[in-house]
């Protein structure tokens, strides 16, 4: 046995404990459960600034950034203090660990960084910020089109197809044999011998009503191509709210994209931006598309038939049986291709003072579909659509409707000559046309997109 120390009334080998009354450890535990939800609360409200901020026209800089997100770390810090009371916490800064934010001392931005939201580039939101944040965006959307009535849900409906579910059913001549449960046929054979008083002899005397086949459901693939217009006016803020146009569409669009990654993978939705000229676009890219600036390029026209060209070579090499194209519009066209130089002689004839505009290899963020026309004719009218135009743009839409695409069109604008002029070209495709205001843009797309998407799997 250790020797006693008289000094201290303490035996020197054993280990020494510290007690906290109960309440004070439950006090602990609430005040670090508060601070999460509170480092979570700010870091929730940071990512919808990210958001806000990366949809305008003019991409703000690390440095703009940074001042916003300070901002809303101010405010926080400010409200908890009212609402706690606690003076102690005046002039410190909200710590959030693990994959919150931010520390103090460290700028908001460079600990963004550090997480994986953000990098240090003109493009500053990484894969994860991408999601994340559009993330958010979905579920606000989500949100205000009460899924409960709408619903995002896939079909149950049971047949023949090309996925293969874990459930079986009885089998039916001619149904495709490859699908065959094996295992369980050779079991209702033996349970109908037994049940019989048969003997059971390998080989097993298998009757065709023993056979179970896997049910499948029906896989059908849609191949949607929205076409967002880039022209100049899409930059203009609508009466009915403080986002652009351009700023709408962009929040719809990438909407689209991640409700379509989440639950309908095996579709494919791509995006195309155009002006005079068009341009595929990458989904990490559709955060900072921005219309074409008016100048010497002419690029800020609006040329349909670029849009309708580019997307219809797209779905051609996608192997979806529905293919569709939806333009996103807020004016009617002013631009289409020429195809040789007796076109554009004809157009001078009558039209001496007339603009054309030869593509060339204009540094741009994207690149341009310039194989598409060599040749641009630039014509706008004011409140109407020039002939010409007019005819070669409803010819591309015929072009594709031939090649079984769909082509629906959202109108942004409520101009009579747009109105009159979109639905004389859905009358030629047999397409849809809808006008709406920017600021529902995105629950239309995407409640557009979920009804054909069932219509599709119904039909």
């Amino acid at each position: 046995m250790a020797p006693f120390n008289k000094a201290s009334n303490i035996n020197p080998n054993t280990k020494k404990f510290v007690y906290f009354a109960a309440e004070n450890l439950g006090n602990k535990h609430q005040t670090m459960h508060e601070e999460k939800n509170a480092a979570d609360d700010l870091l929730d409200k940071m990512l919808k600034v990210i958001g806000r901020e990366i949809l305008r026209e003019k991409t703000p800089t690390i440095q703009d950034l940074e001042r916003s997100l300070q901002d809303i770390s101010a405010q926080q810090q400010h409200e908890q203090r009212d609402s706690t009371g606690n003076k102690e916490n005046r002039g410190q800064e909200t710590e959030i660990k693990g994959d919150e934010i931010p520390v103090s001392g460290t700028p908001i931005v460079a600990q963004l960084i550090q997480k994986g939201y953000l990098k240090d580039s003109n493009k500053w939101l990484t894969s994860k910020g991408f999601l994340n944040i559009g993330g958010k965006i979905l579920s606000d959307v989500m949100r205000a089109l009460k899924t409960g009535d709408l619903g995002v849900h896939e079909t149950t409906s049971l047949g023949r197809g090309g996925i293969v579910l874990d459930s079986t059913r009885s089998y039916e001549r001619g149904d495709d044999i490859r699908l065959v449960n094996v295992p369980k046929s050779l079991l209702n054979s033996v349970h109908r011998l037994a049940k019989n008083g048969s003997s059971l002899k390998i080989p097993l005397d298998v009757e065709e009503d023993d056979l179970e086949e896997y049910e499948t459901l029906q896989d059908v693939r849609a191949a949607v191509v929205y076409c967002i217009d880039l022209s100049s006016t899409m930059r203009y803020s609508s009466m009915f709210g403080d986002m652009s146009r351009i700023e709408a569409a962009k929040r719809a669009l990438w909407s689209l994209f991640l409700l379509n990654q989440k639950f309908f993978p095996s579709d494919s939705i791509s995006i195309v931006g155009f002006g005079a000229l068009a341009s595929k676009v990458a989904p990490k890219d559709i955060p900072y598309l921005k219309t074409f600036e008016p100048g010497s390029d002419f690029l800020h026209y609006t040329n349909y038939q670029s849009a309708f060209r580019l997307a219809s070579k797209m779905l051609q090499k996608d192997g979806a049986l529905n293919k569709r194209i939806v333009l996103i519009t807020d004016g009617h066209p002013s631009a289409c291709f020429i195809d040789d130089k007796k076109e554009q002689n004809k157009i001078l004839s009558q039209r001496p003072y007339s603009h054309f505009y030869i593509p060339g290899k204009e540094a741009l963020d994207f690149n341009l579909d310039f194989a598409a026309g060599q040749l641009v004719y630039l014509c706008y009218r004011y409140r109407q659509v020039d002939q010409y135009i007019g005819e070669k743009t409803i010819l591309e839409a015929r072009k594709c409707h031939k090649m079984g695409i769909e082509i629906d069109t959202v109108m942004i604008s409520d101009e009579d000559s747009l109105l009159r002029y979109v639905n004389e070209m859905e009358r030629y495709v047999k397409g849809r046309s809808y006008y709406i205001n920017p600021t529902t843009i995105d629950k239309v797309l995407l409640t557009d997109y979920l009804n054909n998407k069932k219509l599709t799997i119904g039909s």
